[in-house]
C-alpha cells in the first residue's frame, strides 16, 4: 500500500541521512501540485523519482523496490560502483552464502559490453548482491569458460547466462534474474500478487485448475516443465479454481468450470489475451503454445459472452462477440 511503502521509504531516508548525506529526500502530495504532477507524468502511486546533479530533465524512475533496505541499496548502486569486485574464491563464496539468492558475474576481462550490461543489470536489481569478477582461478574453479552470469540460490548454482557482446540488453538481464526473485510457477493469490507484477515481465501464462483434483500433480509437473524453457521471457502463474477469492480473476479471463483446465496468455502492455489452441495439458502442447506466442503466430482470444436466449425478440438485438460478425455484417 502507499502507506506502507511511505513508512519504508522514511525509514531508508534516515539511514541513507547518515551514511550519505548529499542525498536529500523530499516527499510531495501531488493532490496540492498539480503542476509537477504534469510536469513530471505522476499516474500510479507512489511514486519515486531519483534526481541526479541538480537536474530536472529525465530523473530516474525507482520501480517495484518496496523494502527499506532494496532501496538503500538502489541508491547506493545509483551513487557508487553497482557491483562488488571479487578477488579470491573466499570472498565468492561469502556473497553466494550470505543471502538467499546471489548474482555473480564471471569475465574474462573487466572492460567490455557484457560487463557494462551486467552492471546496468545490478542497479535495476537491488533485492540481491551482485559479485564480479576476471580471476581466471575463481572462474576456473566454477568451471566457467565463457562470459558467463550464474544465479545461486542459497549456495547452489540455479541458472548459467552466457553473456555475448553485443547481444544481450539489460532489460532482458533484469526480467532473467527478477524472476528468481519467485518460484518457476507462482500460486496466484493476495500476497504473490504484488511480487508478479513487479518482474517486468509482460507475458503472463494462467493455468486455471483446481489443486485438489486426481489429474493436478501431473498437469502442474507439465506446467513446471515448460516454465523452465521459458524463464524471463513469460510468467507461469497457476491460479486455483477452487478458491473463491480468485473469482474476479475468472471473471476477467471468462473461465468456467467446464472449462477447467484452461490455460490462457496475458500481454499486460495490451491486455490481449490468447487461449491455448490444445486440451490437453502437456509439455508439448504448452511449449508449442508459447513459442507460438512469443513467434507472433498466435491468435487473440476474444471472449465473449454465450448469446442469449432472448436477443431477437425486441427491435433492439442484444450483440455479443458469438453473434456480433454474423448479424452485424
Amino acid at each position: 500500500s502507499s502507506q506502507n511503502l511511505s513508512e519504508e521509504f522514511a525509514k531508508a531516508a534516515r539511514q541513507l541521512k547518515k551514511e550519505a548525506p548529499r542525498i536529500q529526500f523530499g516527499k510531495i502530495d501531488v493532490t496540492h501540485q498539480q503542476d509537477l504532477r504534469k510536469e513530471f507524468n505522476i499516474r500510479e502511486f507512489p511514486t519515486v523519482k531519483f534526481f541526479v546533479d541538480g537536474s530536472r530533465e529525465d530523473p530516474i524512475d525507482c520501480k517495484g523496490v518496496r523494502q527499506a533496505s532494496a532501496f538503500i541499496t538502489w541508491v547506493k548502486r545509483r551513487t557508487g560502483p553497482s557491483t562488488v569486485l571479487i578477488n579470491s574464491t573466499d570472498q565468492a563464496e561469502a556473497i553466494i552464502y550470505a543471502d538467499d539468492l546471489a548474482v555473480i558475474g564471471f569475465f574474462k576481462e573487466l572492460h567490455n559490453d557484457s560487463m557494462e550490461v551486467f552492471c546496468e543489470t545490478a542497479r535495476d536489481v537491488p533485492e540481491m548482491p551482485f559479485g564480479m569478477t576476471a580471476s581466471e582461478d575463481i572462474c576456473a574453479n566454477y568451471g566457467i569458460q565463457k562470459n558467463t552470469v550464474v544465479v545461486f540460490k542459497k549456495g547452489k548454482p540455479v541458472h548459467n547466462e552466457v553473456l555475448e557482446d553485443g547481444k544481450q540488453n539489460k532489460l532482458d538481464l533484469t526480467r532473467l534474474i527478477k524472476t528468481f526473485t519467485l518460484d518457476l510457477v507462482t500460486e496466484y493469490n493476495l500476497e504473490t500478487s504484488v511480487k508478479i507484477f513487479d518482474v517486468p515481465v509482460e507475458n503472463h501464462i494462467l493455468l486455471f485448475t483446481p489443486t485438489n483434483s486426481e489429474t493436478f500433480n501431473a498437469i502442474y509437473d507439465n506446467y513446471k516443465s515448460a516454465a523452465a524453457e521459458f524463464r524471463g521471457k513469460i510468467m507461469f502463474v497457476l491460479v486455483d479454481t477452487n478458491e473463491t477469492r480468485n473469482g474476479r480473476v475468472f471473471e476477467y479471463f471468462r473461465i468456467r468450470e467446464v472449462d477447467v483446465p484452461a490455460v490462457r496468455i496475458l500481454n499486460l502492455t495490451s491486455d490481449a489475451k490468447y487461449k491455448m489452441p490444445a486440451d490437453e495439458v502437456t509439455v508439448e502442447n504448452l511449449i508449442e503454445f508459447c513459442q507460438s506466442y512469443l513467434n507472433g503466430r498466435a491468435k487473440l482470444h476474444l471472449s465473449s459472452e454465450e448469446i442469449p436466449e432472448d436477443w431477437d425478440k425486441m427491435p433492439v438485438k442484444v450483440l455479443v462477440g458469438k453473434n456480433f460478425n454474423r448479424i452485424v455484417f
